[in-house]
């Protein structure tokens, strides 16, 4: 057989967005590399995806349409063809918006995949059935709406820039495993001579690159920011004139705000030593070119949306914009760069429907009514182990009353509470169109190898599943090849001037950035640390939710894992070794808990087993569970989320997963 190499895209909720190159024989996927003509992942893969063939390829692949024949949760279930499958689901979805009206249907899905296409094919089907709306904020919504606050719709820096910086702060972000290529331009910084600091809760793998690490006590990142902005005006760092000609609302901040967060306090507020706060102020202030990378993990608490905002204020006061190796980096937003109107169709919509927050999935399936969600369809997600509230999220996918189709790659926890359970592609096997929060790089995806089994993709679903309700309109009868198609031949601005023949090879391209001084996209056209459109016009500390309970719970990404995939991977679950809490030793040792026992976390929404690991890692008060497990692996009957509640963010309706507090005892 013949051997043949392919490009593709790494498919997951990552900002990096790599390009692959997949070596096929016999229609198989024998071997994926980094493609090393990508201009920004460079031919470097994180551990997850050196052998993304063992996913494509997994024994434990779905390969036909299942029909469920024991108890829900039981996985018992028996092969069905696809058209009994689909005209199932329809006749049982007739049924229901006969009697209770087509909002008693929810569409749940998230990042499984972030191809364009794919991700986004349930919305114009269910615009057009009239199903609820899935408010989709699990991830960081507080953190774009906290950069909105002070930049508008500025763009962010290229992430390379980092390079030319001389103190590089990445802040709340493990980028040794959420965001690896980043991680090239700060070691070149660092060659150049660089210091790199990392601020975050506790210590991660990201804290061998860094020269200084600075743990802060969980959800205090925002008075961080405000006790340097105070420090960086006592000592009369900051830049006056940059402040006059750029900012608005300076004047104000250091009246009314920064007199309210001398070091004394902020020191007791975060945890750092007064010296230390002195000693970070002065560094920041007289960095020649300071860049702060903001990380996914302070967006996760009651107070997130004020957090960003207070620590994107804070490049403001030393003039850290326009300059090589300057700025802040939240993300980069490329969605621009289509017409995205194009796949989404809201216009299908006739009649506004009520919007759900997936965040609070355990609360709608269990108390909503006028109509009650009687059938929820799962795709690209895991809502059993990845939504806040692990107890109620199970409890509403155990009632028999609810119709439940999971289109998935796996046996989940949650497709083993399906009533049907349709075989999904991964995405080498279907078409595609990515973009990255990450870099400025767009890359065109086609299948590479066949589908495995009789596995469909979200789009060729969606086109079944619109067939079988009887909806006419010619959209649903395209492939993902047109559409792809369409958004390319749709000119935008940020498109311009790249060369679509390079795009049509499967090669990524990527989107020109703004040149020369800065325009900050604003209203006023300066940086806005006064904003009165917002409702505290001025950043200012807000506390966390918190709790009674002594210890602050991490709910933290794995370098093995992401979220809930990659679990049916033996290998990738052997390196993490087990379903483990980390520990700081005098907190073990307070209770009398020793490493590699099994232990209980427990707060007012459930407990959970763990392998504890006591780590110096780790500092007092504080417990770290790395990677959401599949309960089949866990040591216990729940994983993490069981811990976690459904609370959502001060703006934004985000998720607050590490604003969650515990007790940990003897099992």
């Amino acid at each position: 057989m013949t051997m043949t190499v392919k490009r593709s895209v790494c498919p997951y909720d990552c900002p990096d967005a790599c390009g692959l190159l997949v070596d096929v024989e016999g229609g198989r996927a024998v071997r994926v590399s980094g493609d090393p003509d990508h201009p920004y992942t460079r031919g470097t893969l994180c551990p997850k995806m050196n052998r993304y063939q063992d996913t494509v390829h997994s024994a434990r692949r779905l390969t036909t349409p299942l029909l469920r024949t024991g108890g829900k949760g039981a996985g018992e279930f028996q092969p069905i063809a696809w058209d009994e499958a689909v005209e199932l689901i329809a006749r049982r979805w007739r049924a229901i918006i006969a009697e209770s009206g087509a909002e008693a249907i929810l569409p749940y899905s998230y990042a499984g995949t972030m191809g364009l296409i794919q991700r986004n094919a349930g919305h114009p089907f269910f615009y057009r059935l009239g199903a609820s709306q899935l408010d989709r904020t699990i991830c960081t919504p507080a953190k774009a709406v906290g950069w909105a606050a002070v930049m508008g719709e500025t763009p962010a820096p290229h992430p390379d820039t980092v390079a030319d910086s001389d103190l590089v702060i990445l802040w709340g972000i493990n980028a040794a495993a959420s965001n690896i290529h980043f991680l090239h331009g700060v070691r070149q910084a660092k060659k150049r001579g660089a210091q790199v600091w990392l601020i975050d809760t506790y210590r991660t793998e990201t804290a061998a690159l860094a020269d200084r690490t600075f743990l802060v006590r969980p959800g205090h990142d925002g008075a961080l920011a405000l006790g340097l902005m105070h420090l960086l005006v006592m000592e009369k760092l900051v830049d006056r004139l940059f402040l006059e000609t750029s900012v608005q609302g300076f004047a104000e901040l250091e009246r009314q705000v920064l007199p309210d967060y001398p070091p004394e306090r902020v020191s007791e507020l975060t945890g750092l030593a007064e010296a230390t706060l002195q000693e970070m102020a002065r560094a920041y202030g007289r960095a020649r070119a300071p860049f702060i990378r903001i990380g996914g993990g302070l967006c996760r608490y009651g107070n997130s949306a004020m957090t960003v905002r207070s620590i994107v204020a804070l490049p403001a006061l030393v003039g850290a914009w326009g300059k090589p190796g300057c700025g802040c980096l939240c993300g980069t937003s490329t969605v621009g760069a289509f017409a995205m109107n194009e796949v989404l169709r809201e216009d299908f919509m006739t009649t506004p429907t009520r919007l759900i927050n997936m965040n609070q999935l355990g609360e709608a399936l269990n108390e909503l009514s006028d109509p009650p969600v009687r059938s929820l369809y799962v795709y690209t997600s895991n809502p059993a182990a990845v939504a806040p509230d692990q107890n109620r999220v199970l409890q509403g996918l155990l009632r028999d009353d609810l119709f439940t189709v999971v289109h998935e790659r796996f046996l989940t926890d949650t497709a083993r509470h399906a009533d049907i359970v349709l075989p999904a592609t991964t995405s080498l096997e279907h078409s595609d169109l990515y973009r990255s929060y990450g870099t400025y790089c767009i890359q065109r995806a086609q299948p590479v190898i066949p589908a495995v089994g009789l596995s469909k993709s979200n789009w060729e679903v969606f086109a079944l599943l619109a067939e079988a309700m009887g909806f006419e309109e010619p959209f649903f009868r395209q492939g993902a090849d047109d559409l792809i198609d369409r958004l390319l031949a749709i000119p935008k601005p940020m498109r311009a001037g790249i060369d679509l023949s390079v795009l049509a090879q499967g090669r990524a391209v990527e989107l020109p950035t703004p040149q020369g001084p800065p325009v900050f996209a604003t209203p006023s056209g300066k940086i806005e640390l006064l904003n009165p459109r917002q409702p505290r016009p001025l950043p200012v500390f807000t506390p966390p939710y918190g709790g009674e309970l002594s210890l602050s719970l991490m709910t933290a990404p794995s370098l093995y894992a992401l979220n809930s995939s990659f679990y049916e991977r033996d290998d990738l679950r052997q390196k993490q070794q087990a379903m483990c809490l980390k520990m700081n030793a005098a907190d073990a040792a307070a209770r009398d808990l020793t490493d590699g026992a099994e232990v209980i976390a427990a707060n007012e929404h459930g407990q959970v087993s763990f392998i504890l690991q006591v780590s110096d890692q780790v500092p007092i008060g504080v417990v770290v569970a790395e990677g959401v497990w599949w309960i089949e692996f866990a040591p216990g009957k729940r994983s993490v989320n069981a811990l976690t509640s459904q609370r959502l963010t001060d703006q934004g309706a985000g998720s607050t997963f590490y604003d969650n507090r515990v007790e940990v005892r003897k099992v």
